[in-house]
C-alpha cells in the first residue's frame, strides 16, 4: 500500500483513486477501495512510528537492506509486547 504520491509505483503497489481534475465526485466503488485503503494504512503508520520512536536505533540504521525486515520485526514484536504489558494494569 501506498498513498496517492506513488500512483504508477508498479505492480503490487495499491494505491488510492485521484479525484479527477473537472471537479467531479469518485464513483461509489472507488470511494470505497480509498477508504479501505486509509483503514489499512493508518496501522501501518502507526506502527512505523511507535517502532522508530522506541527503538531510536532503527532511524539511523545502516544494516543490509536484506537484514533489516528481521530486525524490524523483533524490534515490532517487542514494541507490541511491551505496549500491552503497560496496557493491562499499569
Amino acid at each position: 500500500m501506498a498513498d496517492a504520491g506513488y500512483e504508477g509505483a508498479g505492480l503490487g503497489i495499491k494505491t488510492p483513486t485521484r479525484q479527477p481534475a473537472n471537479g467531479k465526485l469518485l464513483a461509489v466503488a472507488n470511494r470505497t477501495v480509498n477508504r479501505l485503503l486509509r483503514g489499512l494504512r493508518w496501522q501501518d503508520e502507526r506502527g512505523y512510528a511507535m517502532v522508530t520512536g522506541r527503538w531510536k536505533t532503527l532511524r539511523h540504521s545502516t544494516i543490509s537492506p536484506t537484514r533489516i525486515g528481521d530486525v524490524v520485526a523483533a524490534a515490532l514484536h517487542l514494541t507490541q509486547f511491551e505496549y500491552r504489558y503497560l496496557s493491562e494494569g499499569r
